[in-house]
């Protein structure tokens, strides 16, 4: 198991048992918005249902519409992003406007978040000192099928994971935003501005801790708005340009 993620499966999960445990934990929840006053209160009250956070972040990436709104009627803190956008720049930015000793990072357009999205997320970080970071896993679907909806995961990064660092082909969803840290990795790793921050990420905290530092956990299934093949373009450029300058590829300036 030293060499492998752990993967948790749906029935390894006890809420409970993980509330509990929590308890005498400091957990912090971010997430990164822009433009998402439709779906983010749904997320909001699930996260809440969890129970009593430390913190819960809601970072606005430069939105047009009321999604800072929403959050503050939920309950959440607000950053506003400076600088250039990024999901990357915004998950550092709620990273450093918290304290909490957990950090849970959760996307905003999930129109399916539930309480156990947080324990799940954070079951390994409890139950496990060597785990570090925490994926999720789960089935997308796309339109009135079952699966096909990770297309940017299942075409460009499962497929550089396997051929550049295959210790990383069973992560199943290697760009999922549900994700859970230690803040200690934080303090070795820094996040990738953009789009490439989740492979970053997951490829850099497997170098520091090793491949066991790593676990993955069963979310079922998740539902979020499919996005076109204009706006998977450049998302795709950025997972590849994060996976092969960690490789060791020379690559030109981003433009």
């Amino acid at each position: 198991m030293a060499d492998s993620p752990w993967t948790l499966g749906a029935a390894d999960y006890d809420d409970e048992r993980v509330s509990r445990a929590a308890e005498s934990r400091s957990v912090a929840v971010v997430i990164p918005a822009r433009d998402e006053e439709a779906t983010l209160g749904a997320v909001l009250e699930a996260v809440s249902d969890f129970g009593d956070l430390e913190e819960v972040v809601v970072v606005d990436d430069h939105s047009h519409d009321g999604t800072a709104d929403v959050a503050r009627r939920h309950g959440a803190r607000v950053v506003t992003l400076e600088g250039p956008p990024g999901k990357g720049a915004a998950l550092r930015a709620g990273a450093r406007a918290t304290t909490s000793e957990l950090l849970v990072f959760l996307d905003a357009d999930v129109v399916n978040t539930t309480r156990e999205f947080v324990g799940r997320l954070i079951q390994p970080l409890l139950e496990e000192p060597r785990i570090h970071l925490v994926k999720g896993y789960y089935q997308r679907p796309f339109g009135d099928q079952q699966s096909g909806g990770g297309r940017v995961t299942e075409l460009t990064a499962r497929p550089i994971l396997a051929l550049l660092f295959p210790d990383l082909r069973e992560i199943r969803q290697p760009l999922a935003g549900e994700t859970a840290l230690r803040r200690s990795v934080l303090d070795v790793i820094d996040l990738e501005h953009a789009y490439g921050v989740e492979i970053a990420l997951l490829i850099d905290v497997a170098r520091r801790f090793g491949v066991g530092s790593l676990a993955q956990v069963d979310l079922g299934i998740r539902r979020h708005r499919n996005r076109p093949l204009e706006e998977l373009r450049p998302m795709a450029g950025e997972v590849l340009r994060a996976a092969l300058l960690r490789f060791g590829f020379e690559l030109p300036p981003a433009d």
